[in-house]
């Protein structure tokens, strides 16, 4: 099964997120949406978003955001907006992702929350915001929010975010086929190859 490694607070997660899909109905396979935190991806590599790494290198950043339009365009991502609130917070919404998958309604909560950051452009480190959003989605928002608390939660977001570190990753959003990984929402190609030649 190829695995999604996440975290809300990625514009590129989302968009990736918003592709998977297809790459599913084309392949046949299912992704596994695995909940990490970013910030603590960042410091144990060392690593930045492209806003604070390329910040004294314009014209980098100026190709970053034609690149991101072309890849909106392509896939006909016209929701997509970027939060007025970048960057958020997100440690309360993948905490909230791993009691979430715990419950069997990763899914859900993964639509909701992107939708949220990436189309409706909300604060989604507002316990209050992030709760009414997910009442809105048939989700018990208050149940989550406590049950992100939880030291078993808290402690397996951590493991989850060092596994992937252990496995090489940098950043968000990556993808692993098999043992191989992937990293940007423009590789998905090479991923969506990667699944093909998996079932030969």
């Amino acid at each position: 099964m190829p695995e999604f490694i996440f975290d809300f607070g990625s514009p590129n997660a989302y968009l990736a997120h918003r592709v998977l899909p297809a790459i599913e109905a084309h392949t046949g396979a299912r992704f596994a949406y695995t909940p990490v935190l970013l910030g603590g991806i960042f410091k144990a590599t060392n690593n930045q978003s492209p806003v604070m790494a390329f910040a004294h290198v314009p014209s980098k950043l100026a190709y970053e955001r034609i690149e991101m339009q072309r890849f909106i365009a392509r896939h006909g991502l016209t929701k997509f907006q970027m939060n007025p609130h970048f960057p958020v917070n997100t440690l309360l919404l993948m905490r909230i992702a791993v009691a979430a998958d715990e419950d069997g309604a990763l899914a859900r909560f993964a639509e909701a929350a992107f939708a949220a950051m990436w189309e409706k452009g909300l604060k989604m480190d507002d316990p209050a915001v992030v709760t009414a959003e997910l009442q809105a989605v048939g989700l018990d928002g208050e149940r989550l929010l406590a049950r992100a608390q939880e030291a078993a939660v808290k402690a397996k977001l951590i493991e989850n975010t060092e596994r992937a570190i252990a496995c090489g990753v940098f950043g968000v959003p990556t993808f692993f086929v098999s043992e191989e990984m992937y990293f940007g929402k423009d590789r998905l190609r090479d991923v969506e190859e990667a699944i093909e030649a998996g079932k030969r």
